[in-house]
């Protein structure tokens, strides 16, 4: 009982329930493990026993938690309801040009509080009223502070005080102006006539302003731009990063930076560009994967060129500016860049005195290699104007969101962000999922997880930084298995997925924070809510305004009949889509290429013949419901009208968002990534294509007459541009209800 009690005050999980009518213990091993990661020990009886004594004292003693929530205008939080009768409470608010709200002061037992509905304190209506139930009033004693992130401190009578930080936060996250229709793209696979071997930002700036303009698209999704761990080869997935809080310059198109033109090694430059040229020919015309290294190599040559050319005066103030803006965070990042030049990517196994950020020997390295260090906070600046460049261009197209960036899971263990941020993060340990009916193994992702006592105790400052740095240029932000915000398996090193166990966070602090920052940058908020999520997860996510991801395929009554969902039976609150980035395309769903392929790797867990058999089930019954609802005018037996259906289906629901996975518009069969192979299939190294497999440049996009018949399916009644290329005269209607 006392390692239970133990692990359930630091908010590890002693067991989990993988379905509602079982309940899987966790190995003692694990929790003992993982208490260890999060600083208390517990590997004898004794240490356990201390430890809940201290715990527990720590509990009872406790004024208020380290980070505490204030929801604008809703019930205050139990800590600050229930301090002593004469508490005072004072501010320091996180503006220090605003002046702070007064000292407040609980009142005694002998002066009763005269309470005020939240309504009238906050001057709006309370979501508990919109649904019929009063909120509890706010004491009068209090006085809400602006939206922010502040610091509190409170003294009892006798002397008890406490500090922490609070969050105030609007109560929801943006929601889209409008219902929208958009485009998901692996913006590596993008490649134009300009690329230098793959997609880039000046790609996206492009297809931003083209499809906004020409189609009416009100957003491009793109997967994480994080900045990757280097090397040879570089891992290619987005979603492995060295760090989430800053870009990676191998995005940058290079022709774009304004300095370009004035290098006066005219030769070189175009030696590179003449490489660059091949590579992306390799690519497009000669069956080569996307490369990265090569790229990242031709670029990085190209801007050593570049940054031999002066600044201007007023480039040069805002050069300036961003690096003070930035701070410390950028200065770490770009010394473990300019380190890892020297002593390669992973921190762990660089000399001793380098693995600390501020030990004397990395304070001397920062100063020998001072002139890498500004390179590499100059490509950071570079690649931030070129997100603002694509942004901008986005919503000068007319698109009502704009840019939707990727925040992925976690980081590389050996890359910038876990050297930078060495305290807040667990080690020994990685992030995972636990057994399932899809993967009986559990799944080890290898990213090591934050710790959530040292965020809460630096008010999520690590969490905070992160999401201003993303949502700086961006209409809406996608977090990646969102259900992280309040809880993730942790897997301890050297230990099977199966043996992992949940780890709480304060979803409450988390999710202000992140509606917060939010709120700030104007920007919206989608969740990838996928597969099993607990069900008050997703109402307080819906609640605050974050929206939730809705696949087709996986929308079926499964409380009921197991039929498809009717589209009115859709929620409201999501981006809606066919397929992602993790899912088969449609074309290779609805032909079972998808079910050949996963045969030819050795990931099929039946015969062949009874997964195909199960997969065309599905696919007829999915085909014969949208024929059903008049979705299927083009009859049986025809793919590309099939793909057409499905969206006409998605806009018969209600959902905000509709996203169009771009290579569906080309009818590519190629998944961008196929989960459970690492070598056996080219995962994040595949141009988009269209159906016989031929790559396809951003400029035969544009014209594609398949395209253009798929995009019609999204033009409004009463629109007034010219049809694409290969549209049919007489369209079906626009299937809005």
């Amino acid at each position: 009982m006392g390692l239970s009690r133990l692990a359930a005050l630091h908010g590890v999980a002693t067991s989990y329930s993988p379905s509602a009518d079982a309940t899987v213990p966790v190995p003692e091993d694990t929790v003992v493990a993982v208490l260890g990661a999060l600083g208390v020990d517990a590997t004898t009886p004794g240490a356990v026993r201390e430890a809940l004594a201290a715990a527990e004292s720590a509990a009872r003693s406790r004024l208020l938690p380290p980070t505490l929530v204030v929801w604008s205008g809703e019930p205050l939080p139990e800590p600050l309801t229930a301090l002593p009768p004469g508490t005072t409470l004072e501010l320091a608010l996180e503006d220090p040009g605003q002046a702070p709200p007064p000292r407040m002061r609980v009142p005694g037992a002998d002066r009763p509080d005269p309470a005020v509905p939240p309504r009238e304190a906050a001057g709006r209506t309370d979501p508990a009223d919109e649904e019929g139930t009063a909120a509890p009033p706010l004491p009068a004693w209090w006085t809400e502070p602006p939206l922010g992130v502040h610091r509190l401190a409170v003294r009892a009578p006798g002397g008890r005080s406490a500090t922490g930080t609070l969050v105030v936060a609007p109560p929801r996250a943006p929601r889209p102006p409008a219902r929208a229709h958009g485009f998901l793209v692996q913006l590596y696979s993008l490649l134009s006539a300009r690329s230098w071997g793959m997609g880039d930002l000046g790609d996206l700036a492009d297809l931003a302003a083209w499809s906004g303009r020409a189609l009416g698209t009100g957003f491009i999704q793109v997967n994480p731009l994080h900045a990757a761990v280097p090397g040879h080869p570089t891992d290619p997935s987005p979603y492995r990063p060295s760090s989430r809080r800053f870009p990676d310059p191998v995005h940058l198109r290079i022709e774009s930076v304004p300095e370009y033109g004035h290098v006066p090694d005219r030769g070189t430059l175009d030696d590179l560009r003449q490489s660059a040229a091949t590579l992306s020919d390799t690519v497009l015309n000669k069956g080569a994967l996307i490369d990265r290294d090569a790229v990242r190599d031709l670029k990085l040559q190209a801007l050593e060129l570049i940054r031999e050319v002066p600044l201007t005066p007023g480039r040069r103030a805002a050069y300036c500016d961003f690096l003070a803006e930035q701070g410390q965070a950028l200065e770490d990042h770009a010394l473990w860049c300019a380190l890892a030049e020297v002593h390669g990517p992973d921190w762990h196994s660089w000399p001793a005195g380098l693995r600390d950020p501020r030990s004397e020997e990395t304070a001397r390295a920062r100063g020998a290699l001072l002139d890498r260090v500004d390179l590499h906070c100059r490509l950071a600046w570079l690649t931030d104007g070129q997100l603002a460049d694509a942004q901008r261009a986005a919503l000068d197209a007319g698109m009502s969101v704009g840019i939707v960036h990727d925040l992925a899971v976690g980081v590389h263990p050996g890359g910038a962000d876990t050297w930078a941020q060495q305290d807040a993060f667990a080690h020994g340990m990685s992030v995972g999922a636990p057994p399932d009916a899809f993967n009986a193994r559990g799944q080890d992702w290898g990213l090591p997880p934050w710790r959530p006592d040292v965020l809460a105790a630096s008010g999520y400052a690590p969490y905070r930084g992160l999401l201003r740095g993303l949502l700086a240029h961006a209409g809406a932000l996608r977090i990646d298995h969102v259900m992280g915000l309040s809880r993730l398996w942790w897997v301890p090193e050297g230990r099977p997925p199966t043996e992992g166990t949940y780890v709480t966070h304060d979803a409450e602090a988390m999710l202000a924070v992140l509606v917060l920052e939010a709120h700030r940058a104007g920007a919206v908020v989608m969740g990838e809510d996928l597969g099993t999520v607990e069900p008050r997860v997703r109402e307080a996510l819906a609640r605050r305004g974050v929206l939730g991801t809705s696949v087709l395929w996986f929308e079926r009554d499964w409380d009921g009949t197991g039929r498809p969902l009717p589209p009115e039976e859709w929620r409201e609150d999501c981006l809606a889509t066919v397929t992602t980035h993790d899912l088969p395309s449609t074309a290779a769903r609805l032909t079972g290429d998808h079910v050949t392929l996963r045969h030819r790797l050795g990931l099929l867990t039946r015969p062949l013949d009874q997964e195909l058999t199960a997969d065309a089930a599905e696919t007829a019954e999915w085909l014969g419901y949208l024929a059903r609802l008049g979705l299927l005018p083009e009859g049986e037996g025809d793919e590309e009208g099939a793909v057409r259906a499905v969206h006409r289906f998605l806009l018969r629901t209600p959902a905000r968002l509709t996203g169009v996975w771009l290579p569906d518009a080309l009818g590519d069969r190629r998944p961008q990534n196929l989960p459970g192979t690492w070598d056996q299939y080219p995962n994040w190294r595949l141009p988009v294509a269209d159906a016989e497999g031929h790559p396809v440049t951003l400029e035969e996009l544009a014209a594609a007459p398949r395209l253009h018949r798929l995009m019609e399916v999204f033009r409004p009644p009463g629109d007034l541009r010219e049809p694409g290329p290969g549209t049919p005269p007489h369209a079906p209607p626009h299937p809005h209800p």
